[in-house]
């Protein structure tokens, strides 16, 4: 069975570019479009892994991550901050709030690929 991987980004063109290239990778994939939808969708769903925006409307990224540890079920499972930010302060803010990993946009689809396969095990 493949992962169910869980993209939240408020960007549709951005969700269907990560949601193809999953895809094509051979993993499943559900689409949140923001942190609030990304939270009540983790309840009915098991998922192997996060992708998540900063910026976003209702709740952002970092404030997604911290309600994701915070779930007994999501404490280990690798998050990936997909941003447009690339401050320092900006990734200490996600490293401290439980982000596994930090990739600034535009991507490429190999670059997120690799990531995905060194921390989904």
């Amino acid at each position: 069975m493949s992962k169910l991987i869980m993209t939240a980004d408020d960007s549709a063109s951005i969700r269907q570019m990560v949601n193809f290239t999953l895809k094509q990778a051979g993993y499943e994939v559900i689409e949140a479009v923001d942190g609030q939808d990304a939270i009540e969708k983790l309840d009915s769903h098991l998922v192997s892994m996060l992708i998540t925006d900063l910026n976003m409307p209702r709740m952002d990224g970092t404030e997604l991550i911290r309600q994701v540890r915070a779930k007994p079920r999501y404490r280990f499972i690798p998050i990936i901050m997909l941003t447009t930010e690339s401050q320092d302060r900006k990734k200490q803010e996600g490293k401290a709030a439980g982000a596994t990993g930090w990739i600034v946009k535009p991507f490429k689809p190999d670059q997120l690929l690799g990531v995905i396969k060194k921390v989904l095990k």
